[in-house]
């Protein structure tokens, strides 16, 4: 797609949805001797996702895997949505279009696997990593230079704030937040 015309998409984006693995992580899982799970998030995406709360954008997470990190790291970032351990993701995708009365076409979401699929058919603005499946490519209409885990999501965050010109005005919020 020319990116005109995914500038078009993006300006009209008001809720930003991620999966985890594979997107906001690199997709590792990380077992430690007492079965205890970790998750290495990467800074910038994180960031990202504080941008667009600043922007005015809401954001959530659905990932079909449940876990205290990603928890953790939602509440970090002060995700507005975050639904774990569900398979179904286009159902959550349904429910927060009547929540928030949204089209899909306000919707973005980036997703690298099977799971993912569903919510990437109807969102307007849907978004993968270059390493994601052939099947999961394409369904998505921008696939990050990035990959999962090592800043895509502010990659997808960074093109959406830049096409509403919001991009300057969320990181001068960002900076009147830290300097407080």
């Amino acid at each position: 797609m020319k990116k005109a015309n995914l500038q078009k998409r993006a300006r009209k984006i008001r809720l930003f949805l991620t999966d985890v693995d594979g997107v906001l992580t690199n997709g590792s899982l990380i077992y430690g001797n007492n079965g205890m799970e970790a998750k290495v998030f990467n800074v910038t995406d994180g960031v990202g996702m504080v941008l667009l709360r600043f922007a005015g954008i809401k954001t959530g997470i659905i990932t079909a895997k449940y876990s205290s990190a990603t928890e953790k790291r939602a509440k970090e970032m002060g995700v507005t949505e975050l639904y774990q351990g569900i398979l179904n993701k286009g159902a959550i995708l349904d429910k927060l279009l009547k929540k928030y009365k949204l089209s899909a076409e306000e919707i973005a979401y980036i997703g690298d696997d099977l799971a993912d699929i569903p919510v990437l058919k109807k969102v307007g603005l849907s978004a993968t990593v270059p390493n994601a499946p052939a099947e999961v490519k394409r369904m998505a209409i921008y696939i990050t230079k990035q990959l999962g885990g090592k800043g895509a999501v502010r990659e997808v965050v960074t093109f959406i704030l830049k096409s509403q010109r919001k991009h300057k005005k969320a990181i001068k919020e960002f900076f009147s937040q830290i300097q407080r």
